[in-house]
């Protein structure tokens, strides 16, 4: 009979030819545990999404509420689901104006396609501008917006009328013109191994945007829900996006994303056509509890002010001859070395020693630091003190 390494090798569909093969019986706090019994302390959250940890008592005790409640019934245009009211309504409240509609989706690939439709409809122009280097989802709309182009080219065609601007780069805001739909943007760019803008680049970005009449969408599917440090890294920098991106850190585990615009920009999704962007599942409503439930303890309790704190410890921990360099943007982190096998061997001394670490789309010479925000002083120590080891064994 075959075990469960060998029926997920031959029937889970494989995105590499090397998975982990870590194979999790459970996970509590900011530990997985494997069928052994050994404990994995996790710095990369599920990438970025377990912000409270994995199993947050509130979380949990949310999704069993609704479930004793109802699952599906259907999502948009016709019933009133209170998880998913009172969601939206939680986040308009937590947002600057004018944001204050939200979009229920599954996932931050789609809430990249719902704000690209909806940046067409509303200005009746096709033209996009994204930056090299900015990673926005797969599907093809949003991998349309990839570049280098190596993840994609073997998918093209994609979708015409993509220009790519340098992140950071001034003399590249005259590609945004009267024919420019959006402007989409990380507000911390990720995948390239943590990149902040600089705040007036940004200022200006935004205000090149109103003035040609293109709208800015600004991608926190990573980003967002504490992980810089303040709930939306965009109040950093000083400008409000026309169209906010989320996932990830949103479910406290469970999938949904979401993007958020002005009332009066997104009912153009209601009309001209009707049912201009509709979804089965989004705002799905157990996995709406777990995100009301998961908000609120943001907002209440104080793990995004400790944010600071912990990102200075990190920084004041990592210190080695290896590394090269270090960028953080508050619980984030890129650990710059030589090559993609310095970081290689580094993640599997941590995996040996009962750690979890990953590199980056477009940096494969980072290691990715990003663990859940109830990370403590303790723990913090105890993977710089394994990651440090990891660079000594090189």
């Amino acid at each position: 009979m075959p075990n469960l390494r060998q029926l997920f090798l031959a029937h889970v569909a494989q995105t590499s030819d090397f998975p982990l093969g870590l194979e999790i019986d459970q996970a509590s706090g900011v530990y997985l545990y494997d069928v052994a019994g050994k404990a994995y302390l996790d710095l990369i959250a599920g990438i970025g999404v377990s912000s409270l940890g994995h199993r947050h008592p509130r979380v949990v005790q949310a999704a069993k509420d609704q479930l004793d409640r109802y699952l599906h019934t259907i999502v948009y245009g016709e019933f009133i689901l209170a998880p998913q009211v009172q969601l939206a309504t939680l986040l308009a409240s937590q947002l600057p104006a004018p944001l204050d509609s939200v979009f229920f989706v599954n996932s931050g690939t789609e809430a990249t396609e719902g704000a690209m439709k909806l940046a067409k409809r509303y200005t009746g122009r096709y033209e996009f501008v994204a930056a090299r280097r900015a990673y926005h989802g797969s599907t093809q709309g949003a991998a349309s917006l990839m570049w280098p182009k190596d993840f994609t080219q073997a998918f093209h065609p994609l979708l015409p009328g993509i220009r790519h601007i340098d992140f950071n780069c001034d003399h590249c805001l005259h590609q945004i013109t009267e024919q420019t739909a959006a402007v989409i943007l990380e507000t911390v760019q990720a995948e390239w191994g943590i990149r902040k803008p600089r705040p007036e680049w940004l200022q200006a970005v935004r205000q090149r945007c109103t003035e040609v009449g293109a709208l800015l969408i600004l991608d926190e599917i990573q980003a967002g829900y504490g992980r810089t440090g303040t709930l939306w890294a965009f109040q950093q920098y000083g400008v409000v996006p026309d169209i906010l991106l989320l996932a990830k850190g949103m479910g406290g585990g469970m999938p949904i994303g979401a993007f958020v615009a002005a009332r009066e920009v997104m009912h153009h999704l209601a009309s001209d056509p009707v049912l201009g962007h509709i979804t089965t599942f989004g705002g799905h409503p157990v996995t709406a509890a777990a995100a009301l439930a998961t908000l609120n303890t943001l907002v209440e309790e104080d793990w995004i002010a400790q944010v600071p704190a912990k990102e200075k410890l990190f920084l004041e921990l990592l210190h080695h001859p290896r590394i090269l360099d270090v960028r953080s943007a508050g619980l984030w982190l890129a650990v710059e070395l030589a090559s993609f096998e310095e970081v290689q061997q580094v993640i599997q001394h941590g995996l040996r020693e009962g750690l979890i670490a990953d590199w980056f789309l477009f940096n494969d010479r980072s290691i990715r630091i990003a663990p859940p925000l109830i990370i403590t002083e303790t723990e913090i120590r105890q993977a710089c003190a394994i990651l440090l080891a990891g660079l000594d064994a090189l």
